[in-house]
């Protein structure tokens, strides 16, 4: 049986991305929102937010209680400062505190503590959900 494990990252994110839109919907905002502070424009993709919900969803699968600000150094990115050197700051916390509520709403993750750490784990129907595309 195939697993998220064994599959290739882009392609299960880009088969859960097409599911999700099914699911979940785009905020009106996040047209024209950047995705952090070391970012100058938004993102050229229309679906992008799909796309970082399925893989916000592939990244609590993989690596267990996740919170907010995990996830917003997972996606930070480096600001390009002109001649002083550069430097790496976090993602948006807005989005990705707006996805995981929509995860949540559709059952695909839910809240938990795990001995100290505190964050979203995968659902059992969020499990079956990514390990049926991983086919």
């Amino acid at each position: 049986m195939t697993r998220v494990y064994n599959t290739e990252a882009k392609v299960i994110v880009d088969k859960a991305a097409e599911e999700l839109k099914k699911q979940i919907k785009q905020p009106e905002w996040a047209k024209f929102v950047k995705t952090g502070v070391a970012k100058d424009r938004p993102p050229a993709e229309q679906d992008w937010w799909y796309k970082r919900a399925a893989s916000i969803l592939r990244r609590i699968y993989i690596r267990g209680p996740l919170g907010t600000n995990k996830l917003r150094q997972k996606y930070s990115s480096k600001k390009n400062r002109g001649y002083k050197p550069e430097k790496t700051y976090k993602a948006g916390g807005k989005i990705i505190r707006t996805i995981l509520q929509q995860l949540e709403t559709a059952q695909l993750i839910k809240k938990e503590e795990k001995k100290s750490h505190k964050g979203r784990i995968i659902t059992p129907r969020g499990k079956s959900f990514l390990d049926k595309l991983s086919k």
